[in-house]
């Protein structure tokens, strides 16, 4: 049974950081997701198994980065000049097969953490 546990979220003034993590009960292709009331989930950041590679959403790039400890089985999300647009309930994914920005080739997910970003 995979699992999947965020933590991290909370309320930030406009321009703070937080950082986000995921810890994942193995090594998987993990991905960053978020989905605000009234809009579909959307992908934010994704990386490979070995942490080689690392992808974003045009909406993120230079602000967030994404990262992994291989040992802990953990994924970061650090997010820097945080907007009110940014405001989201944020998912963290994983699959076994392929490295993805689409929602729908990720097979685990964790519970949400919300992130909260005021004027």
């Amino acid at each position: 049974q995979v699992q999947l546990v965020e933590s991290g979220g909370g309320l930030v003034q406009a321009g703070g950081s937080l950082r986000l993590s995921c810890a994942a009960s193995g090594r998987f292709n993990m991905g960053w997701f978020r989905q605000s009331p009234g809009n579909e989930r959307e992908f934010v950041a994704g990386i490979s198994r070995t942490g080689a590679s690392t992808y974003y959403a045009d909406s993120v790039k230079g602000r967030f980065t994404i990262s992994r400890d291989i040992a802990k089985n953990t994924v970061y999300l650090q997010m820097n000049s945080l907007r009110p647009e940014d405001t989201a309930v944020y998912y963290c994914a994983a699959n076994n097969y392929v490295s993805s920005t689409y929602s729908n080739n990720y097979n685990y997910w964790g519970q949400g953490t919300q992130v909260t970003v005021s004027p």
